[in-house]
């Protein structure tokens, strides 16, 4: 077990009573753990893409097509990779669960919807070679922290909408079936014109309001949205627990399934420094949107 997965786990469960899950499923999810076989460093990028873009590929001993994670890391839309997440793919490759690691392009020098295309081209990827990797292409969902959070809700809302934005490269397969999103920025105008929103969407609010509202999640919500799962930090500074709260009441508003993982004494980073108990949590609503069949 990666040393990570394991520091993260202890933490969380030290925490674990200071948390809140609200719409909890009251059964429990008993999935054996399976071994994973890893190929890192995958070119998922098509040939003309602006730049190369690569990703790890875990996939579980298991006969049965295997349901599908695309995983994508935070780090403002500018830095960090996908070694971020690698206890995470770990631990639901040990759950079963086929996952794609992702990098994607970086601002400044790369502006949204630079990112959100590389998330749809990388979902698709995964569908085009469900046959080669033995992957259930009716059971791929998507999981992201942070900037990551971002763009995998995005890719979830935007797959359902008219949006000009699902256009070249969403369409019915960029849809995931079920999203896991932690310390999400649902409302990109509602943090003004920081830096780091500026140099991703390339602008300040005043003068491109209509890039602002286009690259927030909550502003696209449909009755055919993906359930999803939220996890955040109580006391997260830098992206406040309303955004989660909000975006759940605006599911709720088209009856969307959502569950919120609130994780109190925790800010941002926190939060996904001891977030072994709400990826436990996680993991267990992606089995049940994935028609894997526990013990």
């Amino acid at each position: 077990m990666h040393v990570n997965r394991l520091l993260a786990l202890a933490a969380s469960t030290l925490l674990s009573a200071c948390a809140s899950h609200l719409n909890a499923p009251s059964e429990t999810v008993s999935i054996p753990d399976t071994d994973f076989r890893t190929t890192t460093g995958i070119t998922y990028s098509p040939d003309n893409w602006p730049q190369e873009l690569q990703a790890d590929l875990y996939l579980p001993d298991s006969p049965a097509p295997a349901p599908a994670v695309l995983l994508v890391h935070g780090g403002g839309w500018e830095r960090r990779s996908r070694e971020d997440m690698t206890w995470i793919a770990e631990h639901l490759a040990s759950r079963g669960f086929a996952v794609m690691n992702i990098d994607y392009r970086f601002a400044p020098e790369h502006t949204f919807p630079a990112q959100l295309y590389d998330l749809q081209i990388a979902i698709n990827w995964l569908h085009a070679r469900a046959g080669a990797y033995n992957l259930d292409r009716t059971a791929i969902s998507a999981f992201g922290f942070s900037s990551g959070a971002h763009l995998v809700s995005l890719l979830a809302v935007i797959a359902e909408s008219q949006h000009p934005l699902n256009q070249p490269h969403g369409g019915a397969d960029a849809r995931p079936e079920a999203v896991v999103a932690g310390g999400l920025p649902a409302d990109l105008r509602t943090f003004g014109s920081g830096k780091l929103i500026r140099q991703f969407l390339g602008g300040d609010q005043q003068d491109i309001p209509g890039v602002y509202e286009a690259a927030s999640p909550i502003t696209h919500v449909t009755a055919g949205t993906p359930p999803f799962f939220l996890f955040h930090g109580a006391q997260d500074m830098l992206v406040p627990a309303d955004q989660a709260r909000d975006f759940r009441v605006r599911l709720a508003e088209h009856h969307v399934e959502s569950e919120l993982y609130l994780m109190h004494l925790r800010g941002h980073i926190t939060s996904f420094l001891t977030a072994g108990n709400a990826v436990e949590k996680a993991t267990d609503f992606l089995i049940r949107h994935s028609g894997m069949q526990p013990e």
